[in-house]
């Protein structure tokens, strides 16, 4: 993709240095997680590691409220083939305790060092891979007791390593970056804003 070590990357939350390693994975530095509501944007009195949610149907889910620059609600589930994400995210995605929205989270345990996620983006869907929606799995999961500090995160688009030092630490971002598309933009055609 490049013939340099490190480039800069401009992103809706700031610019970011992603880093090619030996291995040929690209290691990023993902900044500080965010818990307090108001932050994230999330429309709660208190701040704690966990929120229920009324969805419709009469059906109530636990959520893990977090920024990773961007919202993220994180839910735990047994199963994550069986998580319902058609049906639940949407409802989260589009909560009224979320003002700008939120991308939901479906985070199975396999282990305290490894989960499997499956993401909805918030007016994408469900996505094959989320590095945002990983890091706030990861660190809710830290903050609740449930994950150690490294952490392998299986989605289905790959897997992505996650590791949190400490409260006061940036979250890291290890995983492979593979060409996706090519194409050409018409400078001349873009309409000036």
């Amino acid at each position: 993709l490049t013939d340099k070590d490190t480039i800069a990357v401009e992103t809706a939350s700031g610019i970011i240095y992603p880093s090619l390693l030996d291995s040929g994975d690209v290691k990023v530095d993902m900044g500080l997680p965010i818990f307090e509501p108001s932050a994230i944007p999330f429309k709660s009195d208190v701040q704690a590691d966990t929120y229920k949610l009324a969805l419709a149907n009469d059906l109530d889910v636990t959520i893990s409220a977090v920024s990773m620059g961007n919202p993220h609600a994180v839910i735990v589930v047994d199963d994550i083939s069986q998580a319902d994400v058609a049906e639940v995210g949407p409802q989260v995605e589009s909560h009224a305790q979320f003002p700008e929205r939120v991308n939901v989270g479906f985070m199975e345990i396999i282990s305290p060092i490894h989960i499997k996620l499956r993401v909805y983006e918030r007016g994408a869907g469900e996505t094959e891979a989320c590095g945002t929606g990983a890091c706030a799995a990861v660190v809710s999961g830290i903050q609740r007791g449930l994950l150690e500090r490294d952490v392998k995160v299986d989605l289905p688009g790959g897997r992505l390593l996650i590791s949190w030092a400490d409260e006061a630490a940036s979250v890291w971002m290890t995983g492979s970056a593979t060409q996706v598309f090519d194409g050409e933009i018409a400078w001349a055609t873009i309409r000036k804003q």
